[in-house]
C-alpha cells in the first residue's frame, strides 16, 4: 500500500504547475503524480494558440480582458472569478517564463496574437505549438524536485472517501494490478471529456475520468452541458483526434468561406472571423445545413507565405502532408468537440465540495468560462487555480492526517478478460447516441440509450476481469449521462 502527502491525478499544465509550485514551497511534503499514459500525453500537449494575459498596458487593460471574458461566457461567468484570473495573469505568466518557457517575441516586445472574442492582441504563444513547449518546460521543472514522483501508466479508477473527506484512491499500476494509495490531499487534474464525442480535438486520454470519479465520490458537478466546439478543425472524418487549425490563424487574417468561396460569417456577427467560438461554430453548422455540404473552408491563400511557414509551422507542415498547400489551397474545416466548460464545482481555492479533494484545469468548473470559453483563457485558468490550490494546501495540510483504515480491493475479479473489441464498440455506440442527441435534443431517448449501454458495461464490469478499458467506458457513460441531465432545464450548448 502506497502513501503520499499529496496525490495529483494528471500531467497537464494544471497538475504539473501545482506540483512544481507546491514542491518549491514545501520540500518536506511527498508529492505523487499519476497519469494513465506517458507523462507528456495530455490535452495541454496539443494546445496550439497560447495564453491570454494583459502584457501591453498601452493598448490593453484588465478591464478589457474582463469584459471580453464575460461577454464570451454569455452571462454565466462569475465576475469575481474572472477578475481574479485576469489580474493574476501577468504574474502567473512570469512564473512560467522564469521556469524556462520561451514565448515568441518581435523586435521590441512580446509577439502578442489576436484571437476570436478578444478586443486586443494579448495571446502569448510559441509559434503554433505552445502547449508542447509548456508541457516540456513543466516536466523539466518537475525533475528538479526530489520530493515529486511521477508514475506513468498508472490509472486512477476511483477515489476513496471517509464521511466527507477524500483519503486516497484506487488505481491500476503499470502491470494492471489494482492497488490503493493513501493521501492527505488529492488533486484531480485529468482534463476534459472530448473523446465521448465522435469528432474531437482532444487527446485519446480525454475520457472524463476526473469528473466521473469525483461524481462517484459525491462531489458536486455543474454545467456539463456547456461543451465548447472549436469551429476550425480540419475535416478528416476518419481521424481521431481531429487536427486543430488554431484560432490564431483567423486572428492573422484567415477567412472562413463556403463551397463557393464566399465569406459568410458577417451575416451572423459583425466581428466575422473574430467572433467568439460559439458564434462561429453555429454559423458554420447553419451554413452547412442550408447548403448540404459536409464542410466549410479556411482560406489562408491571401496571407504572407513566410508568416504561415514561420508562425504556423506545425499547421503548415501537417496540411502539406495531406496534400494541401495552405498558400494555394483552401483547407476543409468543420466544428468539433473541443473544451469542457463545466465540471467539478470548485471555489476560488480549487476546493471541491468534498474535503481534501481539489480539482484544477479543464475538469474543474471554476466560474471563469460560463457557457463558452474565451480563446486562450484555459491555460491561464490552470495556472491561476494551480497557484490558488497550492497556497491553500500549503497552509492547511499540516492539520490533515493520513487515514489509518485498511481497505480491501472492492473491484470484482473475473476469470475472463474483457473483450477490447466489445468495449470499443460500446464506446462507438455512445458517441453515436450523443451525436444524435445534438441533432434532435431528445433527452429521454438519449438517457434511455445511455442507460442501456451502462447496463451492458456494468455486466462486463461484474463478470469479467476488471480492466482500464472497461473502467474508462463506465466513466464515459457517467459523463455522458451528466451532460444530458444537465441540459434538461437549460439549452444544450454545443455550437
Amino acid at each position: 500500500m502506497r502513501k503520499t502527502d499529496i496525490l495529483i491525478i494528471g500531467t497537464g499544465i494544471a497538475g504539473l504547475s501545482f506540483a512544481v509550485k507546491t514542491a518549491s514551497k514545501r520540500k518536506d511534503l511527498s508529492i505523487t503524480i499519476m497519469t494513465k499514459e506517458k507523462a507528456e500525453v495530455s490535452n495541454t500537449l496539443h494546445a496550439q494558440g497560447g495564453i491570454a494575459a494583459v502584457m501591453d498596458n498601452l493598448r490593453d487593460s484588465f478591464d478589457q480582458h474582463i469584459n471580453d471574458t464575460l461577454k464570451s461566457g454569455g452571462g454565466e461567468s462569475d465576475p469575481k472569478i474572472v477578475k481574479m484570473v485576469v489580474y493574476q495573469a501577468p504574474e502567473r505568466l512570469q512564473e512560467l517564463i522564469d521556469l524556462g518557457m520561451a514565448f515568441d517575441k518581435n523586435k521590441s516586445d512580446w509577439d502578442l496574437a489576436l484571437e476570436g472574442g478578444h478586443s486586443q492582441p494579448r495571446i502569448l504563444h510559441h509559434k503554433d505549438n505552445t502547449g508542447f513547449e509548456i508541457e516540456k518546460t513543466l516536466l523539466e521543472a518537475v525533475k528538479r524536485f526530489e520530493n515529486i514522483t511521477i508514475l506513468e501508466h498508472h490509472y486512477v479508477a476511483d477515489l476513496v472517501t471517509e464521511t466527507d473527506n477524500c483519503v486516497g484512491a484506487w488505481y491500476f499500476d503499470d502491470e494492471n494490478v489494482v492497488r490503493y494509495i493513501r493521501a492527505k490531499v488529492t488533486v484531480v487534474s485529468t482534463g476534459g471529456c472530448g473523446q465521448i464525442f465522435k469528432n474531437t480535438t482532444n487527446s485519446p486520454i480525454a475520457t472524463g475520468d476526473g469528473v466521473a470519479i469525483a461524481h462517484r465520490a459525491k462531489a458536486q458537478i455543474q454545467d456539463m452541458h456547456y461543451m465548447q466546439f472549436h469551429p476550425t478543425a480540419m475535416y478528416e472524418p476518419d481521424r481521431n483526434p481531429s487536427f486543430l487549425l488554431s484560432e490564431a490563424l483567423r486572428g492573422a487574417g484567415a477567412h472562413v468561406v463556403n463551397e463557393n468561396g464566399r465569406r459568410f460569417l458577417f451575416s451572423y456577427d459583425i466581428n466575422g472571423e473574430l467572433a467568439t467560438r460559439d458564434i462561429v461554430s453555429k454559423a458554420i453548422v447553419e451554413e452547412l445545413r442550408k447548403s448540404g455540404q459536409k464542410h466549410a473552408y479556411l482560406d489562408c491563400t491571401h496571407l504572407n507565405i513566410q508568416k504561415l511557414q514561420t508562425h504556423f509551422e506545425s499547421i503548415y507542415n501537417y496540411c502539406k502532408s495531406k496534400g494541401i498547400n495552405p498558400s494555394k489551397h483552401r483547407i476543409p474545416i468543420i466544428p468539433v468537440a473541443h473544451y469542457q466548460c463545466g465540471g467539478i464545482t470548485v471555489n476560488q481555492h480549487s476546493q471541491t465540495t468534498v474535503n481534501d479533494l481539489y480539482a484544477i484545469g479543464e475538469c474543474a468548473r471554476t466560474g471563469l468560462h460560463g457557457k463558452n470559453r474565451l480563446a486562450s483563457n484555459s491555460l491561464l485558468e490552470a495556472l491561476v487555480f494551480a497557484h490558488q490550490a497550492s497556497v491553500k494546501v500549503c497552509d492547511t495540510i499540516d492539520d490533515i492526517s493520513h487515514s489509518t483504515t485498511i481497505y480491501v480491493n472492492k473491484f470484482p475479479v473475473g476469470s475472463v478478460a474483457a473483450s477490447t473489441k466489445k468495449i470499443d464498440e460500446l464506446k462507438d455506440n455512445l458517441k453515436s447516441v450523443l451525436e444524435q442527441y445534438h441533432i434532435d435534443s431528445a433527452i429521454n431517448k438519449a438517457l434511455l440509450d445511455i442507460q442501456h449501454l451502462k447496463e451492458i458495461a456494468d455486466s462486463i464490469f461484474q463478470t469479467e476481469s476488471i480492466s482500464k478499458p472497461i473502467t474508462e467506458l463506465i466513466n464515459m457513460l457517467t459523463v455522458a449521462t451528466l451532460i444530458v441531465e444537465h441540459s434538461k432545464n437549460n439549452e444544450l450548448v454545443t455550437f
